[in-house]
């Protein structure tokens, strides 16, 4: 016979699990003395909800199920705002929890919370395992649900007396997972898919809109191709950065609330919009009404709830991004005439590109360019959220997939430090940038002790304006000016690094920022650049709440 917590490990183990982060707590125990044994490497976060995030970084680097693990009560707590995050992105973690003995469930025993009631919307699928027999096909259930179709998280809870309770050792998973109910679809109609090349070949202002689903589905390559042969321009959103080279002669950048001028007059004036492993949310349409009002609509996802949620599609095609865009590069007969449209947009593209105050100040956006050409397009960067998350989308260029960290739906501070630890163990020879706010850091700041203890090499750039940036940017705009509770008190990051035992560097001065980016990307372990950028730089373009996204402030129309 051997334990539950036993049979958890093997499960994983059997699932590639090469890594977890966690916190251990009373009830996950016998768990954690099963690990010390096991191969699976353990990273100690000092919050659960750093743990969560990891696993997302993790998940989003590697494309693997990214795996986080915490105790009952606060601990599983802890982890539902990085839950939340991976739902509203598709990222596939699984969460283990401990809970108390399934004897006391219900009697609001100590450390009890009823985490599968709490996570119930923000998770693809959750169980709670009462008998420790259970254990190998629920793992193996949930690693399938997590990574296939549109991918998610799904949590386990484990009870004490089921990780304590003994199992045959014989016992084996499922040979094959079948769940009733549960059949994605891969495979796009093919009547469906000619209807769009009818309509591509025959659109004169054609336009690909593409998402997260694309790098998702690990269709960059297929996304390049189809936009080459059928010569259309294509837009991303912020969660389709590095879906198509920043740099290619196609790609007009991001689009939607501050995305780039030549992206949002683009969707205004297109006849097509090809949508492809997208949903259509708020931040990018900005006024839906007026969001590609001049085009017919085809929208490639497969998840068919998405198709028509939010903007009338004219014809739907429910399947997997990339086997969707390989059966339509094999159909293709004819394309288009774009010529005039693809010189137009490009027009667009280089009469109004992102730009900001070039002079000695210094400017974060400056910072990014730097950061950019010293990277080279390699490595992965990792973003907070707020200014400094759109300034990376709109001056970092990004040339790969997977090169490109940041929360997208929920728009979670906090995320990137942690996300940036996940990254690291992914994809351990690669260099980590983690580009953070100084509010945002501070959210998960002590995880500073994690890359500490681990040596972990991730870099740290903050630029530091010692505000609520985004919030102040829309009190200035929109407040008269009246930044209530916006300021932030300032600290001294370097001599908090240094405590922790990591370097950093202070920079104020332009002149400084390509030696201090040099020096911080050559340390052999984390570093923290601390720039202390203009404190009122604001982010343009910006379409304002509930406009159309071709009336941007900061911008003129063409």
């Amino acid at each position: 016979m051997k334990t539950g917590a036993r049979t958890l490990i093997e499960a994983l183990q059997r699932e590639g699990v090469d890594t977890i982060f966690g916190y251990p707590g009373g009830v996950v125990l016998p768990i954690y003395d099963e690990l010390y044994d096991s191969s699976i490497r353990h990273i100690l976060v000092r919050h659960e909800q750093a743990a969560a995030h990891a696993a997302d970084g993790y998940a989003r680097a590697s494309g693997r199920v990214g795996v986080c693990l915490a105790t009952s009560g606060p601990g599983a707590c802890n982890l539902v705002t990085g839950i939340a995050t991976a739902y509203m992105d598709s990222i596939p973690i699984v969460a283990l929890t401990g809970q108390v003995p399934t004897a006391l469930l219900g009697n609001d025993a100590f450390q009890e919370s009823d985490i599968t009631g709490i996570t119930m919307p923000i998770t693809k699928h959750n169980y709670l395992v009462k008998n420790a027999a259970d254990i190998d096909r629920v793992v193996k259930e949930a690693f399938y649900i997590a990574g296939t179709g549109r991918p998610g998280p799904v949590l386990i809870d484990l009870p004490k007396d089921v990780s304590t309770g003994e199992v045959d050792e014989a016992s084996s998973p499922p040979a094959a997972i079948s769940l009733r109910g549960y059949q994605p679809t891969y495979e796009g109609h093919v009547r469906q898919i000619d209807k769009a090349l009818d309509l591509i070949a025959e659109a004169e202002r054609p336009l690909v809109y593409a998402g997260g689903g694309v790098i998702l589905s690990g269709a960059s390559a297929e996304l390049r191709e189809f936009i080459e042969t059928a010569a259309i321009p294509v837009t991303t959103t912020l969660m389709g950065l590095g879906a198509i080279p920043g740099d290619h002669p196609l790609n007009l950048g991001m689009l939607g609330m501050h995305g780039t001028a030549a992206a949002n007059f683009a969707v205004t004036e297109c006849d097509l919009l090809v949508a492809i492993g997208v949903r259509f949310d708020d931040r990018v349409t900005g006024k839906i009404e007026a969001f590609a009002p001049n085009a017919r609509i085809i929208h490639i996802d497969i998840d068919p709830a998405e198709i028509g949620k939010n903007k009338k599609v004219d014809l739907p095609i429910v399947g997997d991004v990339g086997r969707v865009l390989r059966a339509m590069l094999a159909r293709m007969k004819k394309r288009g005439d774009t010529a005039n449209w693809v010189n137009r947009t490009g027009t667009w593209k280089a009469q109004f590109p992102p730009a900001y105050r070039d002079d000695d100040r210094l400017r974060p956006q400056y910072i990014i360019q730097q950061l950019s050409d010293l990277m080279k397009g390699e490595g992965i960067v990792v973003s907070e959220v707020g200014q400094n998350q759109m300034w990376t989308a709109l001056y970092y260029c990004f040339r790969k997939p997977r090169s490109w960290i940041t929360s997208g739906g929920l728009g979670t501070m906090g995320y990137g430090f942690p996300a940036a630890i996940g990254a690291h163990f992914a994809r351990p020879g690669e260099t980590v940038v983690d580009v953070a706010g100084d509010g945002s850091f501070q959210m998960n700041i002590q995880e500073l002790a994690t890359v500490a203890h681990n040596n972990i090499p991730v870099k740290v750039v903050i630029l530091n304006n010692m505000y609520l940036g985004m919030v102040r940017q829309w009190q200035e705009l929109f407040y008269d000016r009246r930044y209530a509770y916006t300021e932030l008190s300032p600290v001294d990051f370097v001599k908090v690094a240094n405590a922790y035992g990591v370097e950093g560097i202070r920079v104020e001065e332009k002149a400084d920022v390509r030696g201090a980016l040099e020096t911080a990307l050559s340390h052999d372990g984390p570093f923290v650049l601390d720039f202390r950028i203009e404190r009122e730089e604001n982010v343009f373009p910006m379409v304002p709440a509930g406009a159309a996204i071709n009336e941007m402030i900061g911008v003129r129309n063409p």
